[in-house]
């Protein structure tokens, strides 16, 4: 305990010293051989499309912890980045006239939080925000657009247009210098043309090194700038603790969820403390030999997964607290992400058995690809995102929505099945058409009054197939 504290008292200090030390010129940063000052650039945002979720790692949640409105405090510095619709809707007033200001020249400058005042104390009876310009001490606020601020602070909406730097500045003294591996494709490389900047694809996890920090967006403040060996240099904008980000948790999904940190990066300290023998099993194909659940890649809710779906094993995380493993696992047919907590039985002491909600890695997973299902990329997109659509497979509608909880035959002579959204008490009423594929889903209000359900549950679809039961026989059995 009083490690952490002392290390949560050592971080508060780096950031006053960083306050007193940079300027918004000093956050600005570029990938090698391109400069822009700010005063070259034009009033145009840049366009880049910004995005978000995955577990947080223990230094993650040491060093960056969020920060709500409610938990705002005076001293706690922002950058000004308006976005297109911040340059038409003004923002922030001037305190000393109450006149509304163009976001355009307060862009690039930092705003310094001063407080609330409650609507009740209020001249035009809302609440505000109080800011001031740190190169200037102007003052200025931002009025709650309706209700408290008590009420206003717990929103994911925050202030808009404000990147915390607070991210920034830890993340340049505790990042910087660092050995970290790319996990995913995707990042960008600054370009000449103002704030402008382009694809950039890289090899499955390639070493790069941390070379600089800075600003990035308002929804993704951090800026990494990594180089790899050949002295290329590329970058990705994150969120980390995403306070202010202004967006919800299950917004960080599909392009979103490779702007968390722990997306797009993985630090070496974190791959050393794996052993070998877990460290084996990244990148292997498994199947699940049962239904189970997972949680989503926007980390909101548990979603139900088949048996006979496939997935590759893209991380493994000890949990040692726990005497677990996290695995992040990426569905083989839709690509979408996947977070599951298993023991192994090396974990499990002489005759300790796995206590009820855990499962052992052995019994969920057999090795090797599970039933191939074809989907289209538009319905695959869909799958990722939870939500079931016309046109879709019977198969496409278990990868959603898991074993229907009943199925009948309507009127119609269509088949209907009743699915129950994980973690929720919502019905869906999916109905088959003649080709077998969804000709209508809605909501089965009556059904998903009773969170328990009234209908009688169906056996699970999916069994074992014989080809898999042959390969157990061949193999022997799958890795404990």
């Amino acid at each position: 305990m009083k490690k952490l504290v002392l290390t949560a008292i050592m971080v508060s200090v780096s950031m006053v010293l960083f306050a007193q030390q940079k300027t918004s010129k000093d956050y600005i940063i570029k990938t090698k051989n391109v400069t822009a000052p700010i005063e070259e650039w034009a009033e145009g945002m840049n366009e880049e499309s910004s995005t978000a979720n995955a577990p947080a790692r223990d230094f993650i949640s040491t060093h960056f912890p969020y920060y709500s409105l409610c938990d705002w405090k005076a001293g706690m510095r922002f950058m000004v980045l308006p976005e297109k619709y911040d340059l038409i809707v003004k923002t922030f007033t001037d305190a000393t006239n109450d006149r509304e200001v163009s976001s355009v020249p307060l862009r690039y400058k930092i705003l310094v939080y001063d407080g609330f005042i409650e609507k009740d104390k209020s001249t035009n009876g809302r609440a505000r925000m109080n800011f001031h310009l740190e190169s200037t001490g102007a003052k200025y606020y931002y009025e709650i657009p309706s209700g408290s601020f008590a009420d206003y602070c717990y929103g994911k909406k925050g202030v808009p247009t404000l990147a915390y730097l607070g991210d920034v500045d830890i993340a340049l003294e505790t990042l910087v210098g660092k050995k970290v591996f790319t996990k995913t494709k995707h990042y960008r490389i600054d370009t000449d043309n103002q704030d402008g900047s382009e694809d950039y694809e890289v090899g499955d996890r390639e070493e790069v090194e941390i070379v600089a920090v800075g600003v990035g967006t308002r929804s993704f403040p951090v800026k990494i700038i990594v180089e790899n060996e050949d002295g290329k240099q590329f970058y990705q904008n994150v969120a980390i603790s995403k306070t202010n980000c202004g967006m919800r948790d299950d917004e960080f999904i599909m392009d979103n969820a490779r702007h968390l940190f722990s997306n797009s990066f993985e630090l070496e300290d974190d791959i050393m403390m794996l052993s070998d023998n877990y460290r084996d099993y990244i990148g292997k194909i498994v199947h699940t030999r049962s239904t189970t659940k997972m949680l989503n890649e926007a980390q909101t809710r548990n979603v139900n997964i088949i048996s006979q779906t496939g997935f590759q094993i893209m991380e493994i995380r000890p949990l040692p607290q726990k005497g677990m493993i996290a695995l992040t696992l990426k569905n083989t047919t839709t690509s979408g992400l996947y977070y599951k907590n298993v023991r192994f039985a090396s974990y499990l002491k002489p005759g300790e058995e796995a206590v009820e909600g855990e499962e052992l890695f052995g019994k969920l997973f057999a090795l090797g690809e599970g039933k191939q299902i074809e989907t289209s990329t538009a319905t695959r997109a869909a799958i990722r995102a939870g939500r079931v659509t016309v046109g879709m497979s019977e198969d496409e509608v278990l990868m959603v929505m898991g074993d229907p909880e009943a199925e009948t035959t309507n009127k119609a002579g269509n088949k209907v099945w009743r699915c129950r959204t994980p973690g929720s008490g919502k019905v869906l009423a999916v109905e088959f058409g003649k080709d077998g594929r969804v000709k209508s889903a809605e909501v089965d209000r009556a059904a998903s009054d009773n969170k328990k359900g009234t209908t009688r549950k169906t056996t699970t679809r999916r069994k074992t197939t014989a080809k898999n039961n042959s390969w157990q026989k061949k193999n022997g059995t799958p890795v404990k």
